[in-house]
């Protein structure tokens, strides 16, 4: 049996605001410590592979660690017609929870570094090579986690999540946000990690188009569950035992 809706929706909260409190507290933390863009870039995305990898594998066996509207969203779509399949009301209970999660953990970071709890970003993230990179990320994201589960090796989610985020902190433009409620969160901080608050509808535009660009490219690749060794988490409706599903930036 799958937990209770309000234990998992506590999970994804907790585990999205300390996502974000990863993302925008060692942003910061570099920008203040190096004035090398190069080097603040790496370690920002290396805080965020270590602090994504650990939350996926604590909080996996809880909700299933997607701590990103998309992920969840297409989690529900990947088991349309199965036995059992959560309610499309259950996604919105989980993006309500991420997005408010996001927030918390933007303020959170904020006051860890004695700036303003709510201090909106002035840095302007509006072109067009950024919206594709995006669509890009999170379509590779989304392809990655449903495609693990599709193989059924959900088991490896924790690894292969945070090493595909950091890998895309690099070679995206736009440092792979490729999450709508980190997206939100992070507008509530001028800092290193910020986006303005006009710069955040076309990011989340581009990243539901990557979300369906992803669950197209699974169709394609993965059209069939595929019998293989390893414990599967079920995307949206976690059960006791089971293997962490995912997580985002």
């Amino acid at each position: 049996m799958s937990l209770p809706l309000g234990r998992r929706m506590a999970a994804e909260a907790v585990g999205t605001a300390l996502l974000v409190a990863v993302v925008v507290g060692s942003g910061i933390q570099a920008e203040r410590l190096s004035s090398d863009g190069g080097v603040a870039l790496l370690a920002n995305s290396l805080a965020t592979v270590l602090g994504l990898g650990v939350l996926i594998a604590l909080l996996g066996p809880v909700s299933g660690a997607h701590f990103n509207p998309v992920v969840s969203l297409a989690a529900w779509w990947q088991e349309r017609g199965e036995p059992g399949r959560p309610a499309l009301r259950e996604v919105a209970v989980y993006a309500g929870a991420q997005i408010g999660g996001a927030v918390a953990g933007a303020a959170l970071a904020n006051a860890m570094f004695e700036l303003p709890l709510v201090d909106w970003s002035a840095h302007t993230r509006f072109a067009g090579h950024l919206w594709l990179a995006e669509a890009v990320a999170t379509a590779g994201l989304v392809l990655l986690v449903l495609g693990l589960t599709r193989t059924r090796r959900s088991h490896l989610s924790a690894p292969a999540v945070a090493a595909y985020i950091g890998a895309a902190y690099w070679f995206t433009s736009s440092t792979s946000f490729a999450n709508p409620a980190v997206t939100i969160g992070r507008a509530f901080t001028d800092t290193y990690a910020g986006i303005a608050p006009a710069s955040v509808g076309p990011f989340v535009a581009a990243q539901l188009v990557g979300g369906i660009v992803g669950v197209g490219l699974v169709a394609i690749l993965f059209p069939a569950p595929q019998a293989a060794p390893g414990p599967v988490a079920r995307p949206a409706t976690a059960h006791p035992v089971a293997e962490p599903e995912r997580s985002r930036s």
